[in-house]
């Protein structure tokens, strides 16, 4: 694994920081002073910036529009939304783009890439399951009626669903051939697709999704065998890059305050007890950052190793689940009651960092995913 990043995708960084530089995390109603949602949809006017500095489709192909980058590219601009708590589904967008060029037909590519590149079109994924917990494949059954697919069962956690124009469905099938994944494209309005709201920690609308015999034409279905577990390790990669973005934020904001802020007479930044527990969140973001990288270039590359790349997202999701939760915590402690007032935007961090956390299962369940797979490719 080589960490030296290329031109093109520190300028996809770059390009990133000055979209996300005006972008002020305190924009929307605190999700503690709020009952329901923070906001009815997505940040529109950034979406739209996104997609003048062609931010919106770094996977794409050139004859699409896009980059024609990588996944790195993709997360190392997620980490700077990460550090605003950008208000946009970038991350299920890239993703769903991503798989629909790799994994779907010329027809699919060719009507949806150039639009949603250009922010005209929105996608989001279905990747929680019924519980956020659980595998989402089982959570939606797919039959055929014809030449066309039956979709029914459930999705919960579903962000940005209300502004979506269509959402990736993985749904299971069971057949002659044994038992499979497909990726349906529903669009939002579906016959027999119902939307009940849910709100997450971290104050935003998503959707609890109820199909009932929705109908998706054969265009509309990713049926390639390993479509559904490459885009799910693409989200769960770039889910740790966008905790290791708020982390880094995070980290941040506290040493500003350490530093300010005196007891006795000295900045309570120069207090050994307060040293050494800012070394270990920075100690825990280099562990994210790290493990991120090998993710990320795993995907990209699809270079071989002792275990699936499975097995590097696991240890990512492991390092930014634990990580981000002990980065905000300390925040917390080392701000003392100051980080608690929701006229400072570190609660609202807080908010977001749980969220992060849970979001496509929590590290235990990726815990218990690393060792089945250390038990199915024993190592040395």
């Amino acid at each position: 694994m080589d960490f030296t990043f290329t031109e093109e995708q520190q300028a996809a960084a770059e390009a990133a920081r000055g979209v996300f530089a005006g972008v002020v995390p305190d924009a929307v109603p605190s999700p503690a002073l709020t009952t329901g949602a923070v906001a009815e949809g997505l940040d529109r006017a950034l979406w739209s910036r996104l997609a003048e500095a062609d931010l919106l489709s770094l996977l794409s192909a050139e004859a699409h529009g896009g980059a024609g980058l990588d996944a790195i590219a993709l997360c190392l601009v997620l980490r700077e939304a990460g550090g605003v708590l950008a208000r946009v589904p970038l991350l299920e967008h890239s993703a769903a783009m991503a798989v629909v060029q790799r994994h779907g037909g010329p027809e699919q590519a060719e009507r949806l890439l150039t639009r949603a590149g250009r922010g005209e079109l929105v996608l989001t994924v279905a990747a929680n399951g019924r519980t956020g917990h659980d595998p989402a494949e089982p959570a939606v059954v797919a039959r055929r009626d014809g030449r066309a697919w039956l979709l029914d069962g459930v999705q919960t956690a579903v962000p940005w669903a209300f502004d979506a124009d269509l959402t990736v469905v993985p749904a299971h099938v069971v057949g002659a051939g044994g038992e499979r994944t497909v990726l349906a494209l529903v669009p939002r309005g579906a016959d027999g697709l119902e939307a009940a709201e849910q709100v997450s920690t971290s104050g935003e609308r998503l959707a609890e999704l109820r199909l009932r015999s929705v109908r998706v034409g054969p265009q509309e279905v990713i049926e390639a065998e390993d479509a559904w577990e490459w885009l799910h390790a693409l989200l769960v990669t770039g889910t740790c890059a966008l905790a290791l973005g708020l982390g880094e934020r995070v980290l941040r904001m506290t040493g500003e305050y350490t530093g300010k802020r005196e007891q006795f007479g000295y900045p309570i930044a120069t207090f050994q007890a307060v040293a050494v527990q800012a070394a270990d969140r920075y100690i825990d973001l280099r562990a994210m950052e790290a493990t991120l990288w090998q993710a990320a270039w795993r995907i990209a590359s699809g270079a071989p190793g002792a275990l699936p790349a499975a097995g590097d997202v696991a240890v990512a999701k492991i390092w930014a689940a634990d990580g981000v939760r002990r980065v905000v915590q300390t925040a917390q402690h080392l701000h003392g009651g100051f980080g608690a007032d929701t006229d400072y935007p570190l609660h609202r961090y807080h908010a977001w960092a749980k969220h992060l956390e849970l979001a496509l299962g929590p590290a235990a369940a990726y815990e218990e995913r690393l060792g089945d797979l250390l038990a199915t490719h024993p190592l040395g």
